[in-house]
C-alpha cells in the first residue's frame, strides 16, 4: 500500500463534544503510524493551545496557527508570519471600532486591546482555550503567526475590504482568525507532502470547520465529520459519522486503512 499523509483537525474532529479524543480515534492513529503512514495534526490553534492535545495523541508532526507554522518530529520546518505593517493598521482600525484583537506567537498569546473582556472570554472558552492577558506592546516583542478579531458577521465585509493582506476565517459567532492571504492548512499540508515525497492523491484530510474547507477540497481524499456544517460537507469526498460517534475510525475503515 502506498504511504499516506493523514492530516486531522482538532476541535470537532479529533476531539469529541467533551473535548476529549475517543478511544477508537487513539487506536486508529496508532495503527496508522504502525503501518508507516504519516499522521499530522492540522489545527487553527497555536502550539501553546494545541500542546496538550498533541501530547495526549502522541503526535510528533503538527501544523498550527491555520498553516502558518509546521513541525516534523517536533522540529519547525515551516514559518509564515503575519505582515507586521498591515497588523499595525488592523489594530488601529479595530480600536476605532472598539473591537478586540488578540495576537498569537507559537507559545504566547495576548490581547492588544481591552474593550469587551466577557465577549473574548466566551469565544475562547468555546474550545477550552485560555483567556489572553492584556499586553498592548505584544507586537513589538513577538513574532506573530496568527491573530483573532472579535466581531460578529455584520462586520465581515468591512474588515475583508480594508485588509486584502489577510484572510478572515470565522470560527465563532463573535470571532474570526486572521491569517496570511496566501496561507492555509491546505497549502502547508501539500508543502509537507512534497517534502516527504507523498503525492497529493495520497493525502487524506479530516475536518469540520470553515478553516478546513480548502484542505478537504485539495486533498486526494477529504473527509468531513458528520457534525460539520453542510457547506463543509459539500467540500469533502466522504462524509463520515460525528466526532462523538467514532467518525474518524469509521472513515479510516471505509478507506481500508484500519481494521
Amino acid at each position: 500500500m502506498e504511504r499516506k499523509l493523514i492530516a486531522l483537525d482538532i476541535d470537532g474532529t479529533l476531539l469529541n463534544s467533551q473535548r476529549e479524543p475517543l478511544e477508537s480515534t487513539m487506536k486508529a492513529l496508532q495503527a496508522l503510524r504502525q503501518a508507516g503512514h504519516l499522521v499530522i495534526i492540522a489545527t487553527g490553534r497555536s502550539r501553546l493551545l494545541a500542546g496538550e492535545v498533541i501530547h495526549k495523541l502522541g503526535c510528533t508532526n503538527y501544523i498550527v496557527c491555520n498553516g502558518s507554522a509546521a513541525f516534523m518530529d517536533h522540529e519547525q520546518v515551516y514559518k509564515h508570519l503575519l505582515d507586521r505593517e498591515a497588523l499595525v493598521r488592523l489594530i488601529a482600525f479595530a480600536k476605532e471600532r472598539q473591537k478586540d484583537v488578540s495576537l498569537f506567537g507559537l507559545d504566547s498569546i495576548a490581547r492588544v486591546t481591552d474593550f469587551d473582556v466577557p465577549l473574548v472570554a466566551d469565544a475562547m472558552d468555546s474550545f477550552g482555550g485560555i483567556m489572553p492577558h492584556y499586553e498592548s506592546e505584544f507586537l513589538n516583542h513577538h513574532e506573530v503567526y496568527q491573530g483573532c478579531v472579535f466581531f460578529d458577521s455584520s462586520m465581515d465585509e468591512e474588515f475583508t475590504k480594508a485588509f486584502p493582506e489577510f484572510r478572515f476565517v470565522r470560527w465563532h459567532k463573535n470571532s474570526v482568525d486572521i491569517i496570511p492571504r496566501h496561507g492555509s492548512k491546505a497549502e502547508t499540508i501539500l508543502a509537507l507532502a512534497q517534502k516527504v515525497g507523498i503525492d497529493p492523491e495520497h493525502v487524506i484530510t479530516f475536518g469540520d470547520g470553515n478553516n478546513d474547507v480548502e484542505m478537504l477540497r485539495l486533498a486526494g481524499t477529504g473527509v468531513a465529520m458528520g457534525n460539520a456544517a453542510s457547506h463543509v460537507q459539500e467540500a469533502a469526498n466522504i462524509v463520515t459519522d460525528t466526532n462523538d460517534q467514532d467518525g474518524i475510525y469509521k472513515a479510516l475503515r471505509q478507506l481500508e486503512l484500519v481494521h
